[in-house]
């Protein structure tokens, strides 16, 4: 994981792992004085853009999920915007922004409700309705394929059949399932399988039972969907699954939730012997060793924060389409002030390019 030729060469990723206390008085989050190159718009098309956190709506999918006053926490204007969904409004989007593929995936509410035979039947009508997308519109999207979590057996041989039937590029997982979040040791087997495979795995966030309709009239996308991402970091390097299973590459979404603004706090709890003990590497290299997508978090704030964590080889273009436009993504990522073209383009194409080297056709 190197930038511009040497390992950590960024200085404010430097800075912040050897000096805390800087970040603390707030001097991490200072923003570069660095401008993008020409306008969104002509930027954009001389990039050909990849987003990884591209949703799909499958016919039927909704009406198979149950309505939004049945599943808690669920918010209306969510449920609207995967009714609108096309895969024509999806290309058109594309080609407004300069976007040449979109990784797709299943959005909230997922796919469990339940009833494990449903679930099973529901993450295979998805899978194979996005591997239809996926060859019928050629280089035009890919397909992290959807698991009927937290029923392991069923995960198991969804993975085979995502991965060597309908050749999926990755797997999707949300942060958490009912009471579990990733890195439960519930989940071993399927991460072990995943690692058997050195499968690239994307993750989307969502409400864990514990925090449903805490706060009424706040949504759960305003708040919880990033905390709920914190919390699968955490646990997923808590319980040692980040080092027992490296082969595993981890994409996680909105700049990894709250992390990047609790990280001297993630250090200081790295240091405790029960957690260091699971971190050999340490934390900074399992941190480095993610992926973080740029959706609903294209601004000069969360980037600035992002990039004094990780290098830019980690983060990855991502929109959160049908939820927000690609081309919001695109103007914001470009005019945010933090990157210049160099790497812009690394963010935009050549990091996606690295983990998903058919594309490259």
């Amino acid at each position: 994981m190197t930038n511009g030729g040497c390992e950590l060469c960024a200085p404010g990723r430097r800075r912040f792992f050897t000096g805390l206390a800087a970040l603390a008085a707030g001097g991490a989050l200072g923003m570069p004085a660095v401008k993008a190159q020409g306008s969104a718009s002509d930027v954009a098309q001389q990039r050909n853009w990849i987003d990884v956190h591209h949703h799909l709506v499958p016919p039927g999918y909704l009406a198979q999920v149950p309505d939004d006053d049945a599943v808690p926490g669920a918010s209306a204007t969510p449920r609207r915007a995967l009714a609108n969904w096309t895969v024509e409004h999806s290309i058109e989007q594309m080609d407004q922004a300069g976007v040449a593929t979109s990784m797709l995936s299943i959005s909230n509410p997922g796919i469990w409700f339940g009833d494990v035979a449903k679930a099973r039947k529901l993450a295979r009508e998805c899978n194979e309705y996005g591997a239809k997308l996926v060859s019928g519109y050629p280089g035009r999207f890919g397909l992290f394929a959807a698991l009927p979590l937290p029923d392991i057996e069923g995960s198991l041989a969804e993975i085979a059949y995502a991965l060597d039937v309908l050749k999926a590029d990755g797997i999707g997982l949300y942060t958490s399932y009912g009471t579990r979040w990733l890195g439960d040791p519930a989940f071993d087997p399927v991460f072990a399988e995943l690692n058997r495979r050195k499968a690239l795995v994307y993750t989307h966030p969502t409400t864990a039972d514990c925090c449903r309709n805490l706060q009424p009239a706040v949504s759960p996308n305003v708040v919880e969907y990033q905390t709920d991402t914190t919390r699968a970091i955490a646990e997923i390097l808590a319980s040692g699954t980040a080092s027992r299973y490296p082969d595993v590459r981890i994409i996680f979404s909105h700049a990894g939730g709250t992390m990047p603004f609790l990280i001297e706090r993630f250090v200081g709890w790295a240091k405790s012997p029960q957690i260091a003990k699971k971190l050999p590497n340490g934390l900074k290299y399992e941190l480095e060793r993610f992926y973080y997508d740029t959706a609903q978090t294209s601004n000069s704030t969360a980037m600035g924060a992002l990039t004094k964590i990780v290098p830019d080889s980690q983060i990855l273009f991502g929109t959160d389409y049908p939820f927000r436009t690609v081309v919001d993504h695109v103007k914001n990522l470009t005019e945010c002030g933090v990157f210049d073209d160099r790497r812009l383009r690394l963010i935009g194409r050549d990091n996606a390019l690295a983990l998903l080297p058919r594309l490259r056709t």
